[in-house]
């Protein structure tokens, strides 16, 4: 996909994605009742009404792309195989952080070409944040007064490397992983976000060893690859989309 192509489409996607979190924002405030899935996982309104807009929305846009959503229909895989291009959504990255209140969820979308994320956006509704790239793209960061930069990954600074986990997710292999390389911190952090301090260059490291599902890291995967760093399963492979089931192996998300 052409660079121009890329630019036009992402600035589509970060508008609807901060029309979303204008949504997430106000039931935030006003309250809301939990409910649970199937799985035991927490769901509210919040995770229905950014659903709701953001697939509306897409299907207006961009009418030729098909959806791929958590809180969305799951086509089965022998109608999936055939997509040449989707957008994965994550409507409410976070929802337990939501629920409790802590600030650290976001709304994530990517844009697939095959098993290939080519562009992913973040946005962060509580800070009025967006973070965007690709591979092809490069990264960016934009804040509430509109100022566009660019952003890199960063190697260690003089206080050693950052790793990032997961705040609702412990796991011990991670802390095992950060033992063995002498990782000299670890923050616990909810989200998508983490892949955002990745690709500014606040952390190095996140591993990630229990699971999660293809929503939850496509949009991250994208913008972690367009800031210089990488993404690969656990034994270094290529990490794809679009699978046959939608959760995901581990994965180590690396500075470089």
């Amino acid at each position: 996909m052409k660079r121009d192509e890329l630019d036009n489409i992402a600035e589509k996607l970060r508008e609807v994605a901060r029309e979303a979190g204008e949504l997430i924002i106000q039931i935030y405030e006003e309250g809301f009742d939990v409910e649970f899935k199937a799985d035991e996982s927490p769901i509210t309104r919040a995770d229905r009404a950014s659903h709701n807009h953001v697939s509306k929305r897409l299907a207006e846009l961009f009418p030729d792309i098909p959806l791929l959503s958590e809180e969305g229909q799951h086509l089965p895989y022998e109608e999936r195989k055939k997509w040449t291009r989707f957008f994965l959504l994550d409507p409410l990255d976070g929802t337990k952080e939501f629920v409790k209140r802590n600030d650290d969820f976001c709304v994530n979308i990517a844009l697939l070409e095959g098993e290939t994320p080519v562009l992913g956006v973040i946005h962060i509704p509580t800070r009025k944040l967006d973070y965007w790239g690709g591979p092809n793209l490069g990264a960016y960061r934009s804040a509430a007064n509109g100022k566009k930069e660019k952003i890199t990954t960063h190697g260690p600074g003089a206080g050693g490397a950052i790793a990032l986990a997961s705040r609702s997710h412990p796991s011990p292999a991670t802390e095992q992983y950060c033992k063995e390389r002498g990782i000299a911190r670890t923050l616990n952090v909810g989200s998508a976000i983490k892949f955002c301090m990745v690709a500014e260059g606040a952390a190095q490291y996140y591993p990630r060893f229990n699971i999660t599902w293809e929503w939850d890291t496509a949009a991250g995967h994208a913008l972690v690859q367009g800031a210089g760093g990488s993404f690969t399963d656990l034994k270094g492979a290529a990490f794809g989309y679009n699978k046959p089931k939608l959760d995901n192996g581990g994965f180590l998300c690396c500075w470089k």
